[in-house]
């Protein structure tokens, strides 16, 4: 009886938290930025970088000390988006097809809008750019973003560079003014104001600070003339300029009177890319607050990223800790729960509510297991750059064994020392590969003939490639990258269509550098010789309704071949 008090105490607490959730429906900011690591955050540690919005929120907010992220984009982007484990939703790289996230998928989106929430994304998707995989076919009612994995990659807009840039509203081209991360939250501030007076859902996805490192030079030399090297300096400066950004939106929300009950999160996608290391004789040797590996690791310093969540209505505020392990799994059932929102597809989430953790209740979520990792390959490879995570523990590619608490840096392997721990969390391993091996041979495919998109723009950023290099960003276009591979397709009606095949895209009219052509998709494959001026090649197909495979070849005068970069498709009947 003792104990009874304290009891209520916590159950009051709880449930005056709770109470929070049934008035006004809160609006939720989720900020996601791309290749920004744990340590490249003032508040954590660093001294050197300067982040003072990003400082300020962190002391407004609840955050999560141990929270977990796939070690590439795709994957925690499709988890994110998922509630689900990457891999379930058919994503696990980042390029050949492999970064196509299911429609199966029940998006934490699909789950706002049909809760009556304006649904917005700006910047960054990567999980498709074709039907039925675009932001606006997987839940958002409203999108403004570049194409594929970053600005400049294959299937962004031919010529864009950071500055100046033509994006997609709605999926239809327009040009912008000024540096990416700055048109993408002047986008999303406009979008709150449009939507001030309805509960809204925004999530905002910036490229930066993901490579190429440009920025403006006030922003990166600063950092030059404190001694850190390039490219550290430039990458900071994105990040500098990301949390400008911050802060204007934050002073927006509270401008508009919808701070206190707005849910604002920040998160990273990934460990840092170019924060963590620098040249032996550099004077900033960088910082990843004493974790392993950086972006891409299997080991904390890939996967383990900030998190900060602010809601002053409903009581996450202060700058408390919550200690307890999680990961980006659980971000749409902890929103979901904190909205009050019906989700038709609770049952099948992988992730849980951190609710109770949010509320300050350190018992909860003590015995979990998480699993990560980063395959990177067409088919997934079992024990490939994996962690088994515990509260305590870090299972290493199946075989080492850390002790978190004791050894935050991972330099020490206690294996031998704890072999039942090791067996223990390989079961969980197993379990856990047995139930994502179901769909290791599917393919989530792009559709073509839809009403939805007239004409389908497919780049080699998304061939599904064995043995060859993958020609995925601009530049390996410019050059002429070889490779070659084919497309996953689904046609939607069957019917006649056009395929029209180049080596560069219609804004560049130049010539194939070729003089044969060649194309295969199901029954039906065909030869035609080009000539030197040649721009494209049309091929008009009849294609029956289902999935299909298209591959294309263009034959160089040397005998080589390489595969189309742009297939241009349209139903013609």
């Amino acid at each position: 009886m003792k104990r009874l008090p304290l009891f209520t105490a916590i159950l009051t607490s709880i449930l005056l938290f709770v109470s929070g959730l049934q008035a006004a429906k809160p609006n939720v900011v989720l900020i996601i930025t791309d290749d920004q690591g744990y340590g490249d955050v003032g508040v954590h540690g660093n001294e050197m970088i300067q982040t003072p919005s990003l400082d300020a929120l962190y002391k407004q907010s609840v955050h999560l000390t141990d929270f977990h992220v796939d070690p590439t984009c795709s994957p925690t982007r499709s988890a994110l988006m998922s509630g689900r484990y990457s891999t379930r939703t058919g994503v696990w790289h980042t390029i050949m097809g492999r970064s196509l996230m299911s429609t199966h998928e029940w998006t934490v989106a699909e789950v706002f809008q049909a809760n009556g929430y304006q649904t917005g994304m700006f910047g960054k998707w990567h999980l498709g750019d074709n039907y039925p995989l675009r932001p606006l076919d997987q839940g958002f009612s409203f999108a403004f973003n570049h194409g594929g994995g970053g600005v400049g990659q294959g299937p962004d807009y031919w010529g864009n560079d950071y500055f100046d840039d033509t994006y997609w509203r709605n999926a239809k081209p327009e040009a912008t003014e000024g540096y990416c991360t700055d048109v993408w939250f002047d986008n999303a501030i406009d979008y709150i104001r449009e939507h001030k007076d309805e509960p809204f859902f925004v999530y905002l996805s910036t490229n930066a600070p993901h490579g190429p490192y440009l920025v403006d030079e006030k922003y990166s030399k600063p950092y030059e003339e404190k001694g850190v090297a390039q490219p550290m300096a430039k990458f900071y400066g994105m990040i500098t300029n990301i949390d400008e950004n911050v802060g204007r939106l934050d002073k927006e929300l509270h401008d508009l009177g919808l701070a206190n009950n707005t849910i604002l999160i920040f998160m990273t996608d990934n460990g840092s890319a170019a924060g963590w290391r620098a040249p032996k004789n550099a004077k900033w040797p960088g910082f990843n607050s004493g974790m392993r590996g950086g972006k891409g690791s299997e080991y904390d310093g890939g996967h383990r990223v900030p998190f900060f969540i602010r809601w002053p209505d409903g009581k996450l505020e202060g700058g408390r800790d919550v200690n307890q392990l999680s990961a980006h799994i659980d971000v749409l059932p902890t929103l979901t729960d904190l909205c009050d929102l019906k989700d038709k597809a609770s049952k099948s989430r992988d992730g849980v509510s951190l609710t109770r953790a949010l509320a300050g209740n350190n018992k909860v979520l003590q015995d979990r297991t998480i699993l990560v990792h980063s395959q990177r390959v067409e088919y997934p490879q079992k024990l490939r750059k994996c962690s088994v995570m515990t509260s305590q523990w870090r299972l290493v590619n199946g075989k080492e064994l850390f002790d978190i608490k004791a050894d935050p840096g991972q330099q020490q392997d206690v294996s031998e020392e704890h072999p039942e721990v090791v067996k223990q969390l390989q079961q969980e391993y197993e379990n856990w590969w047995t139930s994502l091996s179901t769909v290791f041979d599917d393919f989530v495919r792009i559709g073509l003939g839809s009403h939805d998109e007239p004409e389908s723009l497919l780049h080699s950023h998304d061939w599904h490639t064995t043995g060859n290099s993958t020609p995925w960003h601009q530049n390996h276009v410019r050059n002429g990258a070889m490779g070659t591979g084919y497309w996953a397709v689904d046609v939607t009606a069957s019917g006649k269509y056009q395929i029209e095949l180049r080596r560069w895209p219609r804004q560049e009219e130049k010539p194939l550098e070729a003089i044969k052509a060649s194309i295969k998709i199901g029954d039906y494959s065909k030869e035609v010789e080009v000539t030197a001026d040649q721009v494209k090649v049309v091929f008009d197909v009849e294609l029956p309704k289902g999935p299909a495979d298209l591959e294309s070849l263009f034959t160089l005068e040397n005998g080589k071949q390489r595969g189309a970069y742009f297939a241009y498709i349209r139903r013609i009947d």
